[in-house]
């Protein structure tokens, strides 16, 4: 057992050298059905909020649609047959609510689960596990019209969908995520409104929260009914930290300083996991909904319902929060409550996106995640790197700081399993470069290159990387 310093990272990230990982341990990549699927009016699919979003004026960049995408739909066995080349354990994706239920009630359109069954059995065929999650943010509109997760309803409609698609996948699946980044869903498309639906409304944000738990307590609760093996809730979560502890974890923290992080922090991390885990929301938290349109939708026995027994937490991490005291300028609307915090830029190198590059982040929160909520593993779910990647004259894509960026994060992966982690697996994101939400397609996150004009795709020079971690089932001493 390797001692954890201060910052919450073991020592042994801070060297070089080689990081063997445990007897099984999983290693996958991960898409999601409206990033790469395409096929948005094939076999009966009906509209996500994603479709009548990506189709609104002014919405996502360059006025791109996940219309087409990837074509995943239709090339399916060629990206599993790439999956099988890079000696994937596991491959995560998402199944698309609006292709087995086109407004998102009644019985399962046999079209839509019959695709995923092919994927399914073509995954099976070549030796990769499916991870499969139910909701990966394409809600159908029509759902979203009657409320959105907003509306109580949808949490049952979640259920009855649960159901409906383990009942078809469940002999050959026996991995199930519930809900993907539920922050994200209720607080980026309810609050700031930049991802569908699109809503500015904080107050809808919290039922929003609200509802998507509910949803994921009850779809937890059937789908273990009905004999799922393995349960897991996905969360985007990060440690928060003031500018000073991104250069020094030593460093001293203001008690007004101290204040924002622990908000910020059960906003984001606090609010999701508190009462899946614990069957309780934290005080911040329910002070917060008491000045944002109140509690009225908290429910007697919700708690109960959403503190369901699962057995995974995926962590989806890309970089560190940094947080201070004093007035965002103005205040950022996807955080309701902050409004007397501001959100700071963390130092050093940047991906495409702009966000910083800070692999000790993803140490110190497996080990906080471990330490806060014992008695359930944890596998990362989803991390990796947008940059402005091109193919060579040779045919080659030289991601060199893809590669960079896989390499520090997996060891900061070994040095929280050093540190007493029970971390199962990593998984990058993404396998293909893809449609990313309101970003369209100008930002490239897959270590698969993908032409989105010919939909040729080209193994990236950190693909091989990977393949080479996976065969050794570790990373090699730096140069």
């Amino acid at each position: 057992m390797t001692v954890v310093n201060a910052r919450g990272t073991a020592p042994s990230l801070l060297t070089e050298g080689r990081a063997d990982f445990p007897a099984g341990f999983v290693w996958g990549a991960a898409t999601a059905s409206y990033q790469i699927e395409g096929a948005a009016k094939e076999d009966g699919r009906g509209r996500s909020i994603w479709d009548a979003f990506s189709h609104t004026p002014g919405k996502v960049a360059g006025g791109d649609t996940g219309d087409v995408a990837c074509d995943h739909y239709h090339r399916y066995a060629e990206d599993v047959r790439l999956m099988g080349e890079l000696g994937l354990h596991a491959y995560r994706f998402s199944v698309a609510w609006p292709r087995i239920q086109a407004d998102g009630t009644g019985p399962a359109d046999p079209r839509g689960l019959a695709f995923y069954d092919r994927l399914v059995d073509e995954l099976l065929a070549a030796g990769i596990t499916p991870y499969t999650t139910l909701y990966h943010w394409d809600l159908p509109q029509a759902l979203q019209e009657r409320g959105g997760w907003a509306d109580r309803d949808t949490a049952h409609r979640f259920a009855e969908y649960a159901e409906l698609v383990h009942a078809r996948l469940g002999d050959r699946v026996a991995h199930w995520t519930t809900l993907n980044e539920p922050w994200v869903s209720a607080f980026l498309g309810y609050a700031s409104g930049v991802h569908a639906p699109g809503e500015r409304d904080p107050a809808a944000a919290f039922r929003a929260a609200h509802h998507l738990l509910l949803g994921h307590g009850l779809a937890a609760r059937a789908l273990r009914a009905a004999g799922a093996r393995e349960i897991s809730l996905v969360v985007n979560s990060a440690p928060v930290l003031t500018p000073a502890q991104v250069a020094d974890p030593s460093a001293p923290v203001a008690e007004a300083d101290a204040e924002a992080v622990r908000r910020v922090d059960a906003l984001l991390t606090r609010q999701f996991l508190d009462p899946a885990l614990r069957g309780e929301y934290p005080a911040e938290v329910l002070e917060i909904v008491e000045r944002h349109g109140g509690l009225a939708h908290l429910a007697d026995g919700d708690l109960e319902t959403i503190r369901q027994p699962i057995d995974l937490v995926g962590v989806n991490y890309y970089n560190p929060c940094v947080v201070e005291s004093g007035p965002g300028e103005p205040a950022n609307p996807a955080w309701p409550g902050t409004e007397d915090v501001r959100f700071c830029p963390a130092e050093g190198p940047l991906t495409a996106m702009g966000w910083p590059i800070v692999p000790t982040g993803l140490s110190r929160l497996l080990l906080r995640l471990a330490a806060d909520y014992p008695g359930v593993g944890l596998i990362v779910t989803e991390n990796g790197a947008a940059f402005d990647d091109t193919v060579d004259e040779d045919g080659r894509v030289r991601d060199t700081r893809r590669t960079a960026y896989l390499d520090g994060h997996l060891r900061a992966v070994h040095a929280a399993i050093e540190g007493g982690a029970d971390l199962r697996g990593y998984i990058v994101w993404s396998l293909l470069d893809n449609f990313e939400w309101a970003e369209g397609y100008r930002r490239r996150f897959g270590i698969v290159h993908v032409d989105f004009g010919t939909q040729r795709r080209t193994l990236k020079d950190s693909a091989l990387w990977y393949r080479d971690v996976i065969q050794r089932n570790g990373v090699l001493e730096k140069a």
